[in-house]
């Protein structure tokens, strides 16, 4: 018995190597197809592998960025500080609209521009216009920073009387960060078809690169115009001013109840009145009388012209008249 366990062991041996050997020849055989499989398909076939490779991974990303966008931006709030009244990381755009009437517009429109100017803002826009030989009217944009838009606002409120006074406050923080996402994807998204395009050998493959690169880049530039129109209008709060003059007073007259003078004036006014509507009656009536005169003549000689005719003749007398003897 105990020769027949060792005469088995070496046939077991030979059995498990002759296995073995032939699991590593299929794996040398599939590698070997693999590797002619790949071989052959070059050219656009990697650059299109490539391209979609660089497209899921930018879609991947940028999916990451926007989920980590507004958490990293607005943090806890122990560790926001604030900043001219709003806490760091805050994005609000704010207007305000004026309307104030002074003493003198040319005065308070240049106090205007000089607290716009000293608070480090600028003037937008101003448009003066006369109202009447004394007054003037003026129309000023101001843009200042935030954190002086509410200085300069309570000395603009302060320049007179003031009208009327709107404001408004718009949070764009989640506009913001959404912004500044997408264009770091987009930039990204640029960068690696610009790799693709120095490893691409095919021309159709370049042309089809090329235009892929001009639609990413148009639309990373977008998001840049976004950007900046963002940050200016956040930057600078926007303050529309409107400057007006008093409305001069009218005249005493002293005592209210009417005097001879008064009444005469009065009388006189009335009398021209009257004479001034009859002028203007006997002037739209004056081509009727004249027609009715005319047709009034023009009947007249007619009717002489008739009676002449129709009028007999008295004979003419031949002789001594023999009248018969009174009785």
């Amino acid at each position: 018995m105990q020769t027949d366990r060792n005469s088995g062991r070496p046939a077991t041996r030979r059995s498990r190597a002759a296995l073995a050997a032939g699991l590593l020849a299929g794996l040398l055989a599939l590698s070997g197809c693999g590797a002619s499989g790949g071989a052959s398909d070059s050219g656009s076939g990697d650059s299109k592998r490539a391209l979609s490779a660089g497209e899921r991974s930018a879609a991947d990303s940028g999916a990451g960025k926007a989920a980590q966008g507004p958490k990293e931006a607005g943090g806890s709030p122990a560790e926001r500080k604030t900043s001219g009244g709003l806490p760091a990381g805050t994005h609000v755009i704010r207007t305000a609209t004026l309307s104030v009437e002074v003493k003198s517009v040319p005065g308070a429109a240049a106090a205007a521009r000089s607290a716009a100017e000293n608070a480090g803002g600028l003037v937008a826009g101003e448009e003066t216009e006369r109202v009447d030989d004394t007054r003037e009217m003026s129309h000023i944009v101001l843009r200042v920073p935030q954190d002086a838009y509410d200085t300069v606002l309570r000395e603009l409120t302060g320049a007179g009387k003031l009208l009327s006074r709107t404001s408004s406050a718009t949070d764009v923080t989640d506009q913001v960060v959404d912004v500044e996402s997408r264009i770091t994807t987009q930039r990204a998204s640029v960068a690696r078809v610009r790799k693709l395009m120095d490893r691409a050998g095919n021309l159709t493959d370049v042309v089809a690169l090329e235009g892929e690169l001009s639609s990413r880049q148009a639309s990373l530039e977008s998001l840049l115009a976004q950007q900046a129109s963002l940050k200016d209008r956040t930057a600078l709060a926007t303050i529309t001013l409107d400057l007006s003059e008093p409305e001069p007073a009218a005249k005493d007259g002293g005592d209210d109840d009417p005097g001879f003078l008064d009444a005469l004036g009065g009388g006189w006014h009335a009398f021209v009145t009257m004479l001034r509507w009859l002028a203007v009656a006997v002037g739209a009536a004056a081509p009727f009388l004249v027609a009715v005169a005319v047709l009034l003549l023009l009947g007249r000689l007619l009717r002489n012209r008739l009676r002449g005719r129709r009028a007999p003749r008295s004979p003419e007398p031949s002789g001594p008249s023999s009248t018969p003897p009174a009785s």
